[in-house]
């Protein structure tokens, strides 16, 4: 097998292609570099730059490269920015699916891969996130993903293009410190550049109906992540026409006081959080099931929380040398 990885030179795409090629797979990257990091993509790894807007580019990579599968993780993510740009996340996300997504239909590709998330879901009001929970996004970012994963099932009903959805939780760590999460959007890296400013790390709200009054979440590492990606890939390939729905996630739910204080103990900071008011939309506890992709695919995390936040401090470090603790 060939796969095109689509967002390949990302965060999450670089170590889904160093997960495929340890797997023994063939990866070719497109991506646009509006967010990758060219660097990230290995030297014998083809690296073809351009848009998922781009049907002739698309086309053409295909048929040069002998795609016979894709994993689509190409997308613009940041829930807040959504809501300011919502025309532009349907451009992308919707739009650049489409587009991928009938350029793959007009080949001999029978294998499609996309790249969802936990926020299809909204707000759930319950214990365990299954994959039957009623999906409710509360911003564009999480409509967009809700609205790709039906076209991708609905291209895969009328084609027979074997297709699955991943609903990723909320992600951290890293392989190694150069493939670390250069962005500062996630509650990890977020703490880590409080630390490093002497900041105190904050805390959104801690008034919620949970243990310590702040929000819950499940974390999963980044490597995790990438080899469920493999484990969704070659399950499509063994079973043409095949459709499947799965959270990735570890079914434990780590609070945000709980995190923060993990991560001032790892790098040896010693900076207590202050509380500022709840955000807009924030639920209180999104924790996964993880029980169908056990079932499904024979997957599970093998990484805890401590392995996420040490490798990812590794990356920090790399980048910010002065944040380093003696």
């Amino acid at each position: 097998m060939t796969w095109l990885i689509t967002g390949g030179a990302g965060y999450i795409g670089a170590h889904v292609v160093r997960a495929m090629r340890d797997a023994g797979e063939q990866a070719v990257v497109y991506d646009d570099l509006s967010t990758g990091i060219a660097e990230r993509v290995p030297s014998d790894v083809p690296l073809v730059v351009g848009s998922t807007l781009d049907a002739e580019l698309l086309a053409r990579t295909i048929e040069e490269h002998a795609i016979t599968g894709v994993v689509h993780l190409a997308a613009k993510k940041q829930v807040g920015e959504s809501v300011d740009l919502p025309l532009h996340y349907y451009r992308e996300n919707v739009e650049g699916l489409r587009v991928l997504l009938e350029a793959v239909t007009a080949t001999s590709v029978g294998s499609f891969v996309f790249s969802s998330s936990a926020a299809v879901y909204g707000m759930p009001d319950v214990n365990l996130v299954t994959e039957e929970t009623p999906c409710a996004p509360m911003s564009p970012y999480g409509e967009t993903k809700l609205a790709g994963e039906w076209l991708v099932r609905a291209t895969g009903r009328a084609t027979g293009l074997s297709t699955a959805s991943l609903r990723y939780f909320n992600v951290a760590g890293a392989a190694t410190p150069e493939l670390a999460d250069v962005g500062v959007f996630n509650l990890v890296p977020m703490v880590f550049e409080k630390l490093t400013e002497d900041a105190p790390p904050r805390i959104f709200g801690d008034d919620y109906p949970t243990p310590d009054g702040t929000c819950v979440r499940d974390y999963i590492h980044v490597v995790d992540l990438a080899e469920a990606h493999v484990a969704a890939a070659r399950a499509l390939d063994a079973s043409p026409g095949r459709d499947l729905t799965l959270n990735i996630g570890r079914g434990e739910g780590v609070s945000v006081r709980e995190m923060i204080d993990r991560i001032n103990a790892i790098t040896g900071y010693d900076r207590p959080a202050v509380t500022t008011p709840r955000r807009p939309g924030d639920p209180a506890r999104v924790v996964a099931s993880a029980d169908r992709i056990s079932v499904e695919l024979g997957w599970k995390a093998k990484y805890d929380v401590q392995d996420m936040i040490t490798s990812a401090w590794a990356g920090w470090v790399r980048l910010h040398p002065g944040a380093a603790r003696s």
